[in-house]
């Protein structure tokens, strides 16, 4: 391969240039990106990009001199709308063309959203998104925050710290239920109320109010919310509206096996978009650390032309809300058997584990790093898809 193709220029994109680097490819790179910004991370734009704690330089994940050893064409502002890969083009939405001898697929996802949204409506994924909420937040405002996921719980924490009315809608009864399963769903379900925020839970959306300006939320059950700001959180879903007519399968995300490699031998999937075939069906892992891990794997398999490697992941992830840390690792299931090792949920300081059969499947903490450490490096890496 002389020109690789990185689709994407996030935390997954960018960790693909360097590793093919890294990995002794010496050819072309071209590092194809929607944002006009260089990769930056994400996780604290709900938290303390949003509270004004730090601004958009400290959140830069490519150096210059990181930059400088990547040796790549950077292709910012620029979206992919086709893929061709007969003849190994790129088509972008300016109407050029990207040739490459391979691909690498990091185009994240995009957050869903309601119909017929007025201003002072929002999502949040984007640094462009952070900082249209930013300006949005003003104290004594009435925030509504449309999901109770832990985005939407984050969002949720900073606006009350920045002094505003919140409510949170939750469709779910119990809020993480199908991550965490509903009993400890619950506890973190509670720390809306420990801090007056108010949570509705089996709400469902209706209808957004306001032409000019978002006045209200109404749910289904008639209920009219008073909003200045109305934040939606109700997940996101893969970016492959481009990838239409490629030959690749499309299921919750670019379907591949568990090294990242697709359909096509000369095309991986990383990130968000990379969907693997389990027996509960298409699964994606939308978290940070597997962003930053799983391009190795899959770089390693596009130079060698087949898959010769395995991820294998523990999924991790953590949050932040109303000061509390909560941090979760592991392949648990809701059904599983929960055990409190140490604490309790009450105390917001707890570490509970997840059982299966004899094995123990995940770990959950809030306000206990050190002890989840522990349990956390007790689980079992597993494939990221069984393999066959």
């Amino acid at each position: 391969m002389r020109t690789i193709a990185i689709v994407g220029a996030s935390l997954s994109g960018w960790r693909s240039a360097q590793e093919l680097r890294a990995q002794g490819f010496d050819g072309r790179i071209e590092l194809i990106g929607e944002e006009t910004h260089r990769p930056y991370d994400r996780p604290p734009l709900s938290k303390d990009f949003l509270s004004g704690k730090v601004e958009a330089h400290d959140l830069a994940l490519a150096e210059e001199t990181d930059v400088a050893a990547v040796e790549a064409t950077w292709r910012l502002g620029r979206r992919a709308v086709a893929l061709a890969p007969g003849d190994g083009a790129i088509e972008l939405d300016d109407g050029t063309r990207c040739r490459a001898d391979g691909v690498v697929i990091a185009t994240g996802a995009t957050p869903k959203t309601l119909p017929a949204i007025p201003p002072g409506v929002h999502t949040l994924r984007t640094l462009d998104d952070a900082i249209a909420l930013r300006a949005d937040l003003r104290p004594g405002a009435r925030a509504v925050i449309i999901g109770a996921g832990f985005v939407g719980a984050e969002v949720a924490s900073t606006c009350k710290a920045l002094g505003l009315e919140v409510t949170v809608v939750e469709a779910l009864e119990v809020p993480l239920a199908p991550v965490i399963g509903p009993e400890l769903g619950a506890v973190c379900a509670a720390l809306h109320a420990d801090h007056d925020v108010r949570l509705l839970c089996g709400a469902g959306v209706e209808r957004l109010h306001g032409e000019h300006r978002v006045t209200a939320v109404e749910l289904t059950d008639g209920t009219l919310l008073p909003a200045d700001v109305v934040v939606i959180g109700i997940g996101a879903r893969p970016n492959t509206d481009w990838l239409r007519g490629s030959g690749l399968t499309i299921s919750n995300g670019v379907q591949c096996d568990a090294g990242g490699v697709t359909d096509l031998r000369n095309v991986v999937a990383v990130g968000d978009v990379a969907s693997y075939r389990t027996p509960n069906g298409a699964q994606r892992f939308e978290h940070w650390t597997t962003a930053l891990e799983q391009p190795a794997t899959a770089i390693h398999n596009l130079l060698a032309g087949h898959s010769a490697a395995n991820f294998t992941t523990v999924p991790y992830f953590w949050s932040e809300q109303y000061g509390v840390r909560i941090q979760f690792a592991g392949h648990a299931s809701p059904t599983d058997r929960i055990a409190i090792v140490d604490g309790a949920p009450d105390d917001r300081r707890f570490v509970a584990t997840f059982h299966r059969e004899d094995e123990t499947t995940g770990v959950l903490a809030m306000n206990t790093p050190k002890l989840f450490t522990k349990h956390r490096r007790q689980l079992t890496p597993r494939p990221a898809a069984p393999v066959s």
